[in-house]
C-alpha cells in the first residue's frame, strides 16, 4: 500500500541507507513488511507466512524519521 509520509522510493532509499535488503515481494526469507494504506496481497502472503508487519507509524519510530 501507499505511504503518507513518504513515496516508497524514499523508504527504499532510507532502509537501503541502514544495510536492509529491499525486495518488491513477500516470501519465507522476508523478516518484515511494512504495510501502508489499502495493503493488499503482499499483506496477506506475509501475515500466512507468519512476517512481522509494521504499519507506517511503527516504520517512522524505527527510523527515526521527523
Amino acid at each position: 500500500g501507499s505511504l503518507s509520509d513518504m513515496s516508497r522510493d524514499q523508504a527504499k532509499e532510507i532502509l537501503i541507507s541502514m544495510g536492509a535488503k529491499v525486495s518488491g515481494s513477500v516470501s519465507s526469507k522476508t523478516d518484515y513488511l511494512i504495510a501502508g494504506e489499502k495493503a493488499g496481497s503482499k499483506l496477506t502472503k506475509a501475515t500466512d507466512l507468519g512476517v512481522a508487519i509494521l504499519n507506517e507509524e511503527q516504520f517512522l519510530k524505527l527510523i527515526d524519521f521527523d
